[in-house]
């Protein structure tokens, strides 16, 4: 799934969720695939709207490491685990 909305993220520009850092598009991307992934990753989980998510992960990718991410996801817990579920009930992860 892709945001409805891609074309407001350019690689070099900062996203509204980046209220906090000072980070681009592709920094953040960057940052997906290392070591600090988990802590990125819940953070957008956390931060970004839902149709913007989309843009930096994907729902099989969240599901798979999912039980690192559910400690770190704060008052967001209980949505993400709701659609995890419902979206495996329907076989669509």
């Amino acid at each position: 799934m892709k945001s409805i909305n891609q074309s407001k993220f350019s690689e070099e520009s900062i996203p509204y969720f980046c209220w906090d850092r000072n980070w681009t598009v592709a920094e953040i991307k960057r940052r997906l695939h290392e070591e600090e992934r988990i802590n990125i990753l819940s953070w957008i989980l956390r931060e970004a709207k839902f149709a913007d998510v989309w843009y930096f992960t994907s729902p099989q990718q969240i599901l798979s490491c999912f039980d690192d991410l559910k400690l770190r996801l704060g008052r967001k817990r209980k949505f993400w685990e709701y659609i995890l579920n419902e979206w495996q009930k329907l076989g669509k992860i």
